[in-house]
């Protein structure tokens, strides 16, 4: 027994049934700790879970970083634009929705339409 102290032993040298059943014990919590880990590396959804939410970190830091690039790229008089336009369309959304429908509606009527051609 590699750094244990010493047990006891019967007098034939073989280990006691307390010393039997302690090595019991550690091989099982050693057979548990075992069984957990491949468990994990087997489980395959919790992997693509953990890996997905690093690529949409990723890709998150990314955009924020090109955001900022954009911002500090652009001239400052765009940009008061940029906030006139959102500003405006915010605060007409239903007419935008409806005009957007209607467009979309066109489109498709015009495609429908060159297909049957």
């Amino acid at each position: 027994m590699s750094g244990e102290p010493d047990t006891p032993r019967t007098d034939n040298g073989t280990p006691t049934s307390d010393e039997l059943r302690e090595q019991v014990e550690r091989s099982r919590d050693e057979l548990g700790r075992t069984i957990e880990a491949l468990a994990g590396k087997a489980d395959l959804k919790a992997q693509a879970g953990r890996k997905t939410a690093q690529v949409a970190d990723r890709i998150h830091e990314t955009a924020a970083h090109t955001a900022e690039l954009v911002k500090h790229a652009t001239p400052e008089p765009v940009l008061d634009r940029a906030d006139q336009v959102v500003t405006a369309a915010r605060s007409h959304r239903k007419p935008l929705l409806v005009a957007g429908c209607a467009a979309l509606v066109v489109f498709l009527l015009v495609r429908r339409g060159c297909r049957h051609r």
